[in-house]
Parts: structure tokens; sequence; C-alpha cells
């Protein structure tokens, strides 16, 4: 028997191997992973008995890595190990099949008496007549995920290996390496968004589905792994590539009211040289221009103008932003919307090429900020409900993702800027008493004169030295209250070295003198 232990603590890994007594319990192949995803790759090649698993892990956690298991269908035993006495990962784990369920810290008695009942179980399950079906739930479950990796690689490989032709000859009765093909491509995301409302698993059976039922055993339908939202189907038979690849794009279209974005390559001699005359046809093809969506886009359809570059205009873009201005972005977005529709090659690739870079911008303006760029969610519902593409509403998309930008960079300046005059204030009030000028305050905090006269002014309704003076006048009435201090130390406490230059301040901001407004509050507490 064998057995996997998946953690991404390794400490946790190591302690479960000299834990549990493998050898008493037939145990003799025991794997490790870190994560989900690395132990998929094991499952799949060794197809351990026994699954021991965290739940919180990064990449692909416990949740995520039982329901796999679940989709596999074949003969195996999990016991989840967790330090999250959580009812969340419970029920999951009891949904999903789990055997047992153990808390860390693990104790040598429970981890060993649930591994042995867990063995038993299993063999138990593996003495029945279902076995033999049993093995082939497991075969019909994983193949599926293994043809789609296999296939994934030989797109992007002009030299294939001896041994996988003969692999793919036995299974279709087909030389992938002596006969040519034509490839074809399905778009699917926003077919996953709007049909399948992001559910990729979903929106991956049911179009392959459909794909397996017209190709059928003129070709293969494929998910590609290393791209995401891209089906591909390979034709042998390029006669009727054409027909088979036009009955998937309508099928699809029946299924789902919406036509998706389907390429055709030209005939080529090997499955990726076809992939890549499919792939040129996806990312070149003019949204705008080409308005037939009811039928399948070829090589007839590309565009060879070049893609617009956003970051041409990254300086630009750049001060309309720091301006605030809507009015400045959209002198810059307009004559670049305009020249995208009537110069460059407005396709799929100059979408992405406008994402990356647009991602690429985005860091460099948000970083002065400590601002994480996932705060602005990139927009792409420019699909219209057919499935076209509306270059209208990539507009208006993409000019609020600028408009966002300019009011989170706003709010930032204004939080910065009243947290700045918060202590500057704050500054003022501890020292109100010594001779304060303007640009001491200024080379204190780092700003300009001008800059710290006007935003103080708007966020306290007076002038520094006017706020200065405020302070010291309340802070000489209180003073004056008591009748033991003389009127020139009060003047002097306050800041001002000369009496009758302070005495006239006082009654010009009180409206009586220092004396008279002694008089008054000492009369008013007798």
């Amino acid at each position: 028997m064998k057995s996997i232990i998946i953690d991404d603590e390794k400490h946790v890994r190591e302690g479960i191997g000299l834990l549990a007594e493998w050898d008493k319990f037939g145990i003799h192949q025991v794997f490790e992973a870190k994560d989900g995803e690395d132990a998929k790759k094991i499952i799949m090649e060794h197809q351990p008995e026994i699954v021991f698993t965290d739940m919180n892990m990064p990449n692909v956690d416990g949740i995520a890595l039982l329901k796999w298991l679940d989709s596999l269908g074949y003969l195996y035993k999990v016991i989840v190990i967790s330090g999250y006495d959580d009812f969340h990962y419970m029920r999951n784990a009891l949904y999903y099949g789990s055997f047992d369920y153990i808390l860390k810290p693990i104790e040598p008695d429970v981890l060993n008496e649930t591994l042995e009942r867990a063995v038993d179980e299993w063999r138990e399950q593996d003495l029945k007549d279902q076995s033999h079906l049993e093995n082939n739930k497991v075969i019909n479950a994983v193949k599926p995920i293994y043809w789609n990796h296999l296939f994934s690689g030989i797109i992007h490989k002009s030299n294939i290996s001896k041994e996988t032709i003969e692999k793919i000859e036995e299974e279709i009765n087909v030389n992938v390496g002596a006969v040519s093909c034509t490839a074809a491509l399905l778009h699917i995301r926003f077919l996953i968004e709007k049909i399948f409302h992001g559910d990729e698993d979903l929106a991956y059976f049911t179009l392959l589905n459909i794909c397996h039922e017209v190709v059928k055993q003129e070709g293969v339908s494929f998910r590609n792994m290393n791209k995401p939202d891209e089906i591909v189907i390979l034709i042998w038979d390029n006669q009727k590539a054409n027909c088979l690849i036009s009955k998937v794009h309508e099928s699809i279209f029946t299924f789902s009211n919406m036509y998706g974005t389907c390429v055709r390559g030209k005939e080529m001699p090997n499955p990726a040289a076809a992939y890549d005359s499919a792939l040129h046809t996806l990312l070149t093809f003019n949204l705008i221009q080409n308005k037939r969506r009811k039928q399948v886009m070829t090589h007839l359809d590309t565009d060879s103008r070049p893609v617009f570059h956003l970051l041409d205009y990254s300086q630009e873009l750049s001060w309309a932003l720091q301006s605030g201005s809507k009015v400045k972005i959209d002198e810059i977005l307009n004559p670049i919307f305009k020249s995208m529709e009537t110069t460059y090659n407005l396709s799929i690739e100059q979408l992405q090429v406008w994402e990356e870079q647009l991602e690429v911008l985005k860091n460099n303006w948000l970083k002065e900020y400590g601002i994480n760029v996932k705060q602005l969610q990139a927009r792409h519902d420019f699909w219209q409900e057919d499935g076209s593409f509306s270059f209208k509403l990539f507009q208006i998309e993409k000019r609020q993702e600028f408009y966002d930008l300019i009011e989170l960079l706003y709010d930032i300046n204004y939080q910065k800027s009243k947290s700045s005059m918060q202590e500057i204030e704050a500054f003022l009030q501890h020292h109100y008493d010594q001779d304060i000028k303007l640009q001491d305050i200024a080379d204190r905090f780092f700003l300009s004169r001008e800059y710290i006269a006007r935003k103080f002014k708007q966020e306290y309704g007076e002038t520094v030295i006017g706020y200065i003076t405020k302070i010291r006048m309340e802070k000489a009435a209180e003073l004056l209250k008591n009748p033991h201090l003389k009127i020139v130390d009060i003047a002097f406490k306050v800041g001002y070295q000369n009496e009758k230059y302070f005495s006239k301040l006082f009654k010009k901001r009180e409206g009586v003198s220092p004396k008279k407004y002694r008089q008054m509050k000492v009369g008013d507490t007798k």
C-alpha cells in the first residue's frame, strides 16, 4: 500500500512520517507534498490508498483537494489533519468523504488508531466484487485530465517523442508525427462569465462535451493547460475540418445563444505548427472590423496593423492623473481611442497588451502611495449579449478605470495633506510660546511655504500666524484669571517680549485690554 502526506509545514510532514507505524499496516511507500497542487501530480502518478492532508494550504487548499479527489472516483481513504477546529473545514471534509478528521498537535496513539481503521476499511472495500468496477472508474476519471496535459504538451513541441506518438496512436489510431492537421481555438472567457457565472470547471466540462460530440473520431478537443480560457480542437481529416469546426461553433450557439470566439488555422504538418497558425489568427483578427460572429475566423481575417502601446503615453497619463482632472484624462484618452479604432489593430492581442501595460503603469503610479494595485479591479465586461466585442463598452470600462485611479489618488493625497496639517497644528499647540516662522515649519515638515499656507487656511480657517496668535490669546485669557500673575509675565509666557504689543493684540481679539479682561473675570468670580 501507499500513502501521501500533504501539508505546507515540513515539520508536520516529518512528524507524521515518524509517528505512523507504516510497516505494521502494510504501507511501504510514503510520499510527501507541500500543497494540493503538488499532491495532485503525485496522486495522479502513484494513486496512494491513504491520504493524509491538511486543510489550510497555499495554492490548492484541502477543500479544493478533497473536491478534486472526489471527482477521481478511485478507492482511497482520506484522513484530514488540521490545526483548525472549524465547522467549515469539518463539514467539507465529511461532505467529500474523508475517513476521519483529527486535530493538531497529533497524538501518536490517535494517529495510529485512525490509520489502522482506515487501512482495514480500505481492504474490506477492496475485497468486494466491485473492485474491478472501481478500477475502471479510476481510468475513466483520470483519462480526460491526462489527455488534456498530454495534448497541451504536444502543441508546443515540433518534435514529439516516440513514446507519446505511440500512446496517441493506440488511443485514437492516428500517427500525430506523420500526418498533417488543422487546429481551431475557442476563446471562452466571456462564456465562462456570462453563461457559467465564473464556474470554469463546469464551463470546460460542458463545452468539451459539445466538442467531443461533434468531432468524435475525426479529431480531438482538449483544454489547453498552458493558457487560461482556451479550448483546442485538432482535426486530422483536413477535408472535414472546416465543416466540423463550424458545426462546433453552431452547437455552442445552440446551447448558449452566444457565438463564442472561434478561429481556424491553416492545415499544417504537425500539431504545434497547426496550433501556432490558429493562435496567430486568434490574436490578430480585428474585433471591430470582423462583424461575422456567426462564422469561424480564419487566416484570411487577420489584420497586419500593429497594436497600440499604452506605455508610449505614460508621461502624459501620469500628468493627467496628478492633476486630478477627469477632463485632462479625457483629453489624453479620446485621441488614444480614436487612433486605436482607425490606425491600429484592435485585436485580442491588443486587449492583452493594454491590460499588461496598464498593470505596469498602475504599479508605478501607486507604488509611492503604498497602495496595493488589487484595490483597483480591472474591468472586462465589454462583450455584448451575442458574444461580439463592443468598442463602445471597452472605452466606457477603460475610461472608468482611469476615473477610479483619479479618485483613489485624490483621496490618498487628501488624507496625506490632512494628516500633515494635523501634525503642524499639534506642533503649534506645543510651541506657541516660541518665535515660529512659516519657513521653520516648512523645513520641519518638508513642505513648501506656499503649500502649508494654502492647505492650513483651508483646514483651520486661519493663517498659520493667525492660528498661533489665537492659541496665545486663549492661553493668555486663562492666565489672566490668576490675579497673582503680572500682565508683563503673562505676555512673556505666551511668547511676547513687549507688553504693549501683547496688550494691543489682546484687545484687538477680545475687545478689551488685558487689565480690563482681568477685572471682568476676577470680579465675576468674587
